[in-house]
């Protein structure tokens, strides 16, 4: 398998998406993150452009990667003045990395509207910049920013572009689609020409970005005419609408056109530093992320759900485990026998076949008066269970009220009293709260810890309201999801009523009922 080699500048062109920030440790994080990827280039940033960056190149200088290459990014020299005397160019130069990344100007509108810079001085720019730093030692990488726009505009001086690089002695060259704006043909046809009227004299990579949704495919087609190295970024952070996502590019390489990248061994190990970054940056991985999202492999039709239950190529293109993702089967609407067989087998549950038809009618008939098992699967499972007559209750409800009081000084006071039987016992409880669902919460499960003292340790994480009917105002239906936790494992339920203190009962009960089933979790 010919080898096509990976450029991640998530530290540095990613970084300059909106919200996006990360310490100097933190970064030193997603190196190592990218180091186990095997990722051969990490672009660490500028080290002249802020204290923080000198402070990552100070960290990474201590830090040993066993397959990736530290790049310190730059730009080329100054107007006017020589390599040598220009600043950032003297910084790059003492960097620890034997790699330096420098970009250029390749368009002549930035020539002549941004930098202001007579064409043929921009090409010494690039030869000088280029040629200094080769004579301290360096291995170059040369950015041709802007490169598809130029060659648009003028190919002649685009490709004098790319000469002036490669005089000054460049190993790798990229070219850019730095505004996002090409199409993949146009990738194609401008790449196959750069190949054939420079030939093999340095590595041609591509860097392109998302504005118009043609990162990946952009990307692809450059490999296709000849490229071998890819730049991007994890999950494809960047300026505007983000970079080329190397996420999407690397399965597709290895997996759909033969090229090897990071082998299969790593390529497991994607979904799980996609997550990992995406911690680091305090952002969610997309849910419908190609790959690694959770919807990747997530089927809900029910002609699908059996189509993948017999084969799983009826409805998916590769097997889930070899990006490290898994599949799923979402119980709706649409769900038929596979869906519920499916997750029936999943938690043990021998369901015949008229059990498997009254879960489908109550899940279909709930479905219609505004539940949402997809989001809570632990209601669902619920449901699965009482449609076997594997369900046992916790209790039997007697009844419950909740008073709410506002007082003269301002504070609010809510109580909750219920009344329960419990394995032939009745209780009487009341608790406060700091609302209606936590006095509910509390008054309940003081009940219930004396018969099930696990309970104790189910914790309530998340709560969330939906209105179903918006036009009916204040009276409109509402969905209630509650999420728990119980000793790392998670599950959320729901519950849908006009009366959102009847709807939050219902979600609270499921909730706890969930974990006395024996089922803690596991289903988001």
């Amino acid at each position: 398998m010919e080898k096509v080699k990976l450029y991640d500048t998530t530290l540095r062109d990613g970084m300059q998406g909106p919200g996006m920030t990360l310490s100097a440790e933190e970064k030193v994080r997603v190196v190592h993150a990218l180091d186990g990827l095997g990722i051969d280039f990490i672009e660490a940033g500028f080290p002249s452009s802020n204290p923080k960056e000198q402070q990552l190149f100070d960290l990474l200088a201590g830090e040993k990667l066993e397959n990736s290459e530290v790049v310190a990014f730059g730009m080329t020299r100054r107007k006017g003045v020589e390599p040598g005397d220009d600043e950032a160019l003297k910084i790059l130069a003492t960097s620890f990395s034997p790699w330096v990344a420098l970009v250029g100007k390749t368009w002549r509108l930035h020539l002549e509207k941004v930098t202001k810079v007579d064409p043929d001085e921009n090409l010494a720019m690039i030869r000088d910049s280029i040629s200094w730093m080769v004579e301290q030692g360096k291995e170059l990488h040369y950015d041709a920013e802007h490169f598809f726009d130029a060659w648009r505009d003028d190919p002649a001086y685009a490709l004098a572009c790319l000469g002036a690089a490669i005089e000054g002695g460049a190993s790798i060259i990229s070219l850019c689609d730095t505004n996002g704006s090409s199409l993949p043909d146009q990738v194609a046809e401008a790449t196959a020409a750069v190949v054939a009227e420079l030939g093999d004299a340095v590595e041609w990579g591509i860097h392109t970005h998302n504005d118009a949704e043609c990162g990946v495919a952009n990307a692809l087609a450059a490999v296709g005419e000849g490229v071998r190295v890819v730049q991007g970024t994890i999950n494809g952070y960047g300026e505007r609408c983000g970079n080329a996502n190397l996420v999407s590019i690397i399965p597709a390489l290895e997996l759909k056109m033969g090229f090897e990248t990071i082998g299969p061994d790593r390529l497991q190990t994607l979904s799980g530093v996609a997550q990992e970054v995406a911690d680091l940056v305090n952002l969610p991985v997309d849910p419908s992320q190609p790959y690694v999202g959770d919807n990747a492999f997530a089927h809900k039709g029910g002609l699908h759900v059996a189509g993948v239950s017999e084969d799983a190529r009826t409805f998916e293109h590769l097997e889930p485990d070899a990006v490290g993702n898994t599949r799923s089967v979402l119980p709706s609407e649409l769900s038929g026998k596979a869906t519920i067989k499916s997750r029936a087998g999943e938690l043990g549950l021998e369901l015949d076949e008229a059990a498997v038809g009254r879960a489908i009618d109550e899940l279909k008939e709930r479905e219609h008066h505004g539940y949402h098992y997809e989001a809570a699967r632990g209601s669902f499972d619920l449901l699965l269970r009482r449609a076997g007559g594997e369900y046992e209750p916790l209790f039997t409800l007697e009844g419950f009220r909740v008073t709410t009081e506002m007082r003269d000084d301002g504070s609010v006071e809510t109580e909750a009293t219920l009344r329960i039987w419990v394995e032939g016992e009745r209780h009487l409880t009341v608790a406060e709260g700091n609302g209606p669902v936590n006095a509910l919460d509390r008054a309940l499960r003081a009940a219930l810890v004396e018969h099930y003292p696990r309970l104790a340790d189910v914790e309530l994480t998340g709560y969330r309201v939906r209105i179903l009917d918006s036009d009916h105002g204040t009276g409109a239906g509402t969905r209630v999801l509650l999420d728990s936790a119980e000793g790392g494992q998670s599950w959320s339920t729901t519950g849908v009523s006009r009366n959102i203190i009847e709807a939050s009962w219902e979600a609270l009960v499921d909730s706890l009922e969930v974990a006395f089933q024996g089922r803690g979790g596991g289903d988001g």
